[in-house]
């Protein structure tokens, strides 16, 4: 019997940790549920403290509870089937599929793919069997060679699901040009062509400063930048983290 896959699967790429891929998966994960689609948000590995428990008790990170609420779905451990709770620099809990498994934590982590690629291949074609689409969400930046051979949160799911992908760079950190720029360069070839756009998160300021930045990046990758994402709070309020600080007009 063949088993019908979602009809399409995207993935949040980011140059950066905190780009804005939890964020920009979130919002995706509601734009395509307002319009009529069984969403699942999908992150292979994890590493957070940050934990939220789903309704039959297993656990996964808080962005991806969040995100599935956002896509209007119950969290599922398969939304998150790895999440690393570190316990100090060099150590971590491992959870797999929602529940603590001390053999995975005792295993070497250059030893722990063989182990852990089953695991998250099977929670993302579950996802794939039981919705029309999969919004994905990598790590860290796909970009850290060091790592590649050792991948299971970018190449690999985006590989696997043959999916679309999107890189964001935090222009607010400065040199979102560069990293954009970088990032492709360093990616296996085959991984560039997956990429459908850039994103540039959390732009503050004057549209026109951007220049001609954005086709000079186009001319040497091919690549477009798609959108130009505003600054937004989706914490407390600034004066609420600190009541004694004066309000000032900006």
């Amino acid at each position: 019997m063949t088993v019908k896959m979602a009809k399409r699967t995207q993935m949040i790429w980011g140059c950066t940790s905190d780009a804005g891929k939890s964020f920009l998966t979130t919002c995706l994960c509601r734009w395509h549920s307002d319009r009529g689609e069984r969403v699942a948000p999908f992150k292979a590995q994890n590493m957070s403290n940050n934990a939220a428990v789903c309704q039959v008790g297993s656990e996964i990170g808080r962005a991806q509870w969040l995100q599935a609420r956002a896509a209007r779905c119950d969290p599922l451990a398969d939304h998150n089937p790895v999440l690393l709770k570190p316990e100090g620099d060099t150590r971590s809990q491992v959870i797999v599929l929602g529940r603590a498994d001390p053999v995975i934590a005792a295993t070497p982590w250059l030893e722990r793919r063989p182990l852990l690629w089953p695991v998250i291949s099977g929670a993302l074609d579950r996802l794939r069997a039981t919705n029309d689409r999969i919004i994905m969400e990598g790590a860290g930046s796909p970009a850290e060679v060091n790592l590649l051979p050792y991948d299971l949160v970018n190449q690999e799911p985006a590989r696997h699901a043959d999916a679309a992908c999107w890189l964001i760079s935090d222009i607010d950190r400065g040199g979102a040009f560069a990293h954009l720029y970088g990032t492709w360069a360093a990616l296996p070839e085959a991984d560039r062509g997956r990429i459908r756009g850039f994103i540039l998160n959390k732009f503050r300021g004057d549209p026109s400063l951007l220049g001609n930045a954005p086709e000079w990046l186009q001319e040497r990758t091919g690549v477009p930048v798609v959108a130009v994402v505003p600054h937004r709070h989706h914490g407390p309020a600034p004066r609420a983290l600190d009541r004694r600080r004066p309000s000032v007009g900006v």
